[in-house]
């Protein structure tokens, strides 16, 4: 499920590698996993498969700025980030693509958001349904006004690839 967040949160820095694509529109970067919080409500957004985002009361930090994430129930990952305009970007469209999942076998969600000036905004993805954990390059990739943002790509693995991360939330025991 595809997570949109909006929250005031300190950047820890352009953990970017020389793969990301990133505009000066924005002002900085950061890409990660996270444990997956507590979800609050849902967003409509009709080009996802779930049919709608979730809403969360604050964004959860990185346990990780890295690339490569577990395919494990419960952990998510994504990127935060900073307009550099101050008064944000609104009606931007994040776009995830990703290996085919679902019975339908999507390869791409995508849906309406926006990037705040003042303070990182964060998207990220959680795995929520087993459909989901599907090993392979993902790519989060924003766009405005036909201009791209950013592009920031992930290896999501097998859990055993990256123990001690896909431990780390305390969700690896959803996988039986």
């Amino acid at each position: 499920m595809i997570l949109p967040l909006f929250f005031l949160s300190p950047l820890a820095g352009a953990a970017q590698t020389d793969d990301d694509v990133v505009s000066p529109s924005i002002a900085a970067l950061t890409a990660g996993v996270v444990c997956g919080p507590p979800v609050i409500g849902t967003s409509p957004a009709p080009d996802t498969i779930a049919g709608s985002t979730h809403i969360v009361a604050e964004d959860p930090p990185f346990i990780a700025e890295i690339r490569q994430v577990p395919a494990v129930l419960g952990i998510g990952f994504g990127v935060k980030a900073q307009a550099a305009n101050p008064d944000g970007l609104s009606g931007v469209t994040m776009t995830v693509t990703h290996p085919p999942m679902g019975d339908t076998r999507v390869t791409q969600q995508s849906y309406v958001t926006w990037i705040s000036g003042d303070d990182p905004s964060m998207t990220f993805y959680q795995f929520d349904e087993d459909y989901e954990r599907v090993t392979g390059t993902w790519t989060f990739t924003a766009s405005h006004a036909d201009e791209a943002l950013f592009t920031v790509s992930f290896d999501v693995v097998p859990p055993e690839a990256l123990p001690g991360l896909a431990e780390a939330c305390g969700y690896l025991d959803l996988l039986s």
